[in-house]
């Protein structure tokens, strides 16, 4: 029987939203996955940044991406370094339509299912009490 990877549901050690990151959490609770374009040279940005990392202007731009896109790398943590997370999980790199990639997890799935170039889409989870995660499932 294989498992299958899914969602955390513990309580996360993770940041405290700042000016910069908190439109970008606050999009993830409402479902929203949202990514900065700079509204000078139209570069995307994300994460997020006071600046452009084309021009360097402070013209960000948030907009919401169709939350569609690529599985292009991942690993499946059986061990993880500290015990708030729950194990197995794939930490893996997902390529966005818009163009941007992300450092994210991907769920719903078995292990073994896993392959570069597979399609996957946006699926918002609540880890704990106040923590909306972008994860991602096979579309």
């Amino acid at each position: 029987m294989t498992t299958r990877l899914r969602a955390q549901t513990r309580d996360l050690p993770h940041a405290v939203p700042g000016e910069v990151t908190a439109p970008f959490w606050e999009g993830c609770a409402r479902g929203e996955l949202l990514f900065q374009r700079c509204g000078r040279c139209r570069a995307i940005t994300f994460p997020p940044s006071e600046h452009c990392r084309g021009c360097l202007a402070r013209e960000q731009v948030w907009e919401a991406s169709a939350g569609r896109g690529t599985l292009y790398s991942w690993t499946v943590v059986h061990r993880p370094v500290t015990p708030a997370f729950e194990a197995p999980y794939a930490a893996a790199i997902v390529t966005l339509g818009e163009g941007y990639q992300m450092l994210t997890n991907v769920i719903d799935a078995a292990p073994e299912d896993l392959r570069a170039d597979l399609p996957v889409q946006v699926s918002f989870r609540r880890a704990g009490s106040d923590l909306w995660l972008p994860y991602f499932v096979p579309a």
